[in-house]
């Protein structure tokens, strides 16, 4: 595929089987004629979408199904779905790493109206299972409340069935941008069991991207986080603040604060935050 493929026909591709128009979101209205290259026109609240990382993203996983690895998992069971059809709209991308590697969670953004993906959790996921991460990418339901029930879902689901996924779920990480960050830091502080699940164990670090999250319990994970200076949406104030209080507790925490960058700016690839 390339960067003037149709994301209809990406989406209605056979190798993806049926979960191809989960590769982009669900809650926005997709043009009959958008392309992979525009799919930035899509992604409010984004900046800085970078064409061929999204084709780059489209071929691995389409390569890695038709070599008969299996590049999607859902989280809920058929009986579950029927009772409530909006889980029918979730479920977790694998970018496989090395056999038994550690494992890392994305959250995408996207204001909790819908999941962007193709710039907060799929370029994250993909650059991890590069460094042998076992990196997984959410695709959640909108709404605060129902986007951390399915982050604790896809937890235990990782949990659960560490074994046959081939992964190691030891101090595992959760990372997230905007409204995924919020996820990562809600589920690293109040653990699977605030969100309808049994308690599993809390995650190794949290890493967050361009939130305003004030909220500190003393009980935060190690925690890193990024925002642009320029962000309107996350005040870089908040965070730094947000970062001073964790440190004052004892736990480590680290924050990177980028000049002139706004909000979305994912892995940051031609900006001042590259690397």
């Amino acid at each position: 595929m390339k960067c003037n493929t149709l994301v209809r026909d990406v989406m209605d591709n056979p190798v993806f089987g049926d979960y191809g128009r989960l590769l982009f979101p669900v809650d926005r209205t997709i043009p009959a004629d958008l392309t992979l290259e525009n799919v930035g026109d899509i992604l409010i609240w984004y900046n800085d979408i970078n064409p061929d990382k999204t084709v780059e993203i489209v071929n691995t996983l389409g390569g890695q199904a038709v070599e008969g690895h299996v590049i999607f998992y859902d989280i809920y069971t058929d009986e579950e779905k029927a009772a409530d059809p909006e889980k029918e709209d979730t479920g977790l991308f694998f970018f496989r790493g090395a056999s038994g590697g550690k494992t890392a969670i994305c959250s995408a953004g996207g204001g909790f109206v819908y999941v962007g993906a193709m710039q907060d959790s799929f370029p994250h996921a993909l650059e991890l299972s590069k460094q042998d991460y076992n990196a997984f990418a959410l695709i959640y339901r909108p709404g605060s409340q129902a986007a951390c029930e399915d982050l604790a879902r896809a937890i235990a689901f990782l949990h659960t069935n560490a074994k046959e996924l081939d992964i190691d779920m030891r101090d595992y990480s959760l990372w997230g941008g905007s409204a995924g960050a919020r996820m990562a830091a809600r589920l690293g502080t109040y653990g699977t069991e605030a969100f309808g699940e049994q308690a599993y164990p809390r995650p190794a670090a949290v890493i967050m991207q361009y939130t305003g999250l004030s909220e500190v319990t003393g009980d935060e994970p190690p925690t890193y986080c990024c925002v642009g200076t320029s962000d309107s949406i996350a005040s870089s104030h908040t965070m730094e603040e947000r970062v001073q209080r964790i440190r004052k507790n004892g736990t480590s925490a680290e924050i990177e604060v980028f000049d002139g960058l706004p909000h979305g700016f994912g892995l940051g690839e031609g900006t001042v935050a590259e690397g």
